[in-house]
């Protein structure tokens, strides 16, 4: 029997199959476990910060895309925010300049965040896929993808109890984007997920909502092997080139 003709997944079902793509979090990734666990060495650290520094200013383009393609006038209402919590406005910096705190916070100066200098390929070429999926894709689509804030609180929380007693030398003002990401990413979660339950109604759909989230998890997880690579085996990008 097709996947068309079978039976649609209840409401229920349907968000615990989404839920239970958490293994393939990078959470999971042996990068991740090392740096959560006290064992990366300052330059890998560092690495992470800079990398992900290219997702952060990243994401309010890929945010500003799925706008631009909704017709939806309460759904724009509600999705802008997510472009206000990176950017910030008058009297809020937002997440970007938390994450040039964080940086600083571990040693790297806001000139180096910003000339991208230390961004692998590899991390820029996941990332620039991801922004290029949402200028392409549905916003429904689109949004399903983000769905992967479905575990965000659990990382940010995990660093916020870890990362204080494994890497001491890290200023405590560096925390700032991680703590304002875990009431942010629960209000963002429960917009996503609303809008994929209600969207995604077919077998075919539902299985297709699957792969959306799968594609951005897979983003993720590439990104760190990248930078497993690069700061674990010690072979960045043409390290074996004279």
């Amino acid at each position: 029997m097709g996947i068309e003709e079978q039976t649609p997944w209840s409401r229920e079902e349907f968000e615990q199959k989404l839920r239970a793509k958490e293994k393939y979090y990078h959470i999971n990734h042996p990068f991740h476990v090392l740096m959560n666990t006290g064992k990366l060495e300052k330059k890998a650290i560092q690495g992470w910060v800079a990398n992900r520094f290219y997702y952060q200013t990243s994401i309010p383009i890929k945010d500003a895309a799925i706008m631009a393609n909704c017709t939806d006038r309460d759904t724009r209402r509600l999705w802008v925010q997510r472009i206000i919590d990176h950017d910030g406005t008058q009297g809020n910096d937002g997440g970007i300049e938390a994450w040039l705190q964080l940086g600083e916070a571990v040693g790297l100066s806001r000139e180096e965040l910003q000339s991208e200098q230390h961004v692998l390929p590899g991390v820029r070429f996941a990332i620039d896929a991801y922004v290029n999926f949402a200028r392409h894709a549905t916003w429904q689509e689109a949004a399903c993808s983000s769905l992967t804030e479905l575990f965000a609180p659990k990382i940010h929380q995990n660093r916020l109890d870890n990362w204080p007693k494994h890497y001491t030398w890290i200023e405590p003002d560096g925390y700032n984007y991680f703590r304002k990401r875990l009431g942010e990413a629960r209000r963002d979660v429960e917009h996503g997920l609303s809008i994929t339950l209600d969207h995604f109604r077919t077998r075919e759909q539902q299985e297709h909502a699957l792969g959306l989230l799968q594609f951005k998890l897979d983003i993720l997880w590439t990104m760190l092997d990248a930078m497993w690579m690069a700061y674990i085996e010690n072979k960045p990008p043409y390290h074996c080139v004279e």
